[in-house]
């Protein structure tokens, strides 16, 4: 199938209205974040890339037309030379609202992890430490608190993908621009009968952790839950035969 558009916008900057507006536009499936989240075996291929492992591409997108969101934004370029046709859409927002909006969400979410959680859901301590290496580490060297250094990585990631990619490639899009700039881009009708996708507000977020934090406490209580009986019921065992 092959990626026919790549998101490279970092995230809060629009990135699940936008592939919710590409899945309606027919690009199916749009790979993001989620997608990883969702996943061990996602988990652990953005893991090994995190730590400098050459990742496959067609592998890793196999069944998916378009990307959007980290961790993908920050491999762009690689991908784009894997998928050298592809069109590129930089998704951009004002930068102080920008930051406000990541590190009152993202940001957050990462560095309140319960380490503990990783002993008995393996698919969160990939996650959080690919997060850390991808997001954390390697675009904001470890500075992210410092509000002046993320907004200068910000504009500076803007710069760069103004410079890498041809212009007639590259639509620089805020998302509430709607569908009008997005569809004559991709060159596809404007679907007149559907409202633009906004999603993913800050106040969405916290509703899609939360509910995914019950699902993780859920699974961890039913994981310590069956250890609990599995060590009562070796403990009876074990009192029988003395």
């Amino acid at each position: 199938m092959g990626i026919k558009v790549i998101g490279a916008g970092f995230g809060r900057t629009g990135t699940n209205t936008l592939k919710l507006a590409l899945e309606e536009l027919c690009f199916q499936k749009c790979y993001h974040m989620f997608e990883v989240l969702d996943s061990l075996e996602r988990c652990k291929q953005w893991y090994d890339i995190s730590k400098g492992n050459q990742p496959d591409w067609d592998h890793i997108f196999q069944g998916y037309q378009a990307t959007v969101d980290w961790p993908a934004c920050s491999f762009y370029k690689d991908i784009l030379q894997q998928y050298p046709d592809a069109k590129v859409i930089l998704t951009v927002r004002d930068p102080e609202r920008w930051y406000k909006s990541i590190k009152e969400s993202i940001y957050i979410y990462d560095h309140t992890f319960p380490k503990w959680i990783g002993w008995i859901i393996p698919s969160m301590w990939y996650d959080h430490v690919m997060s850390n290496n991808i997001i954390w580490n390697r675009t904001f060297h470890g500075k992210f608190e410092s509000k002046q250094q993320a907004i200068a990585v910000f504009n500076q990631h803007i710069t760069d993908v103004k410079n890498t990619v041809s212009s007639e490639n590259l639509l620089v899009y805020n998302v509430k621009q709607g569908w009008e700039p997005l569809c004559k881009f991709l060159n596809v009708p404007i679907p007149l009968e559907k409202n633009f996708p906004y999603a993913n507000t800050k106040e969405n977020f916290k509703d899609i952790i939360t509910q995914r934090n019950r699902k993780i406490f859920l699974r961890a209580g039913t994981v310590l839950g069956g250890l609990f009986l599995f060590v009562i019921g070796m403990f009876i065992i074990m009192a029988k035969m003395v």
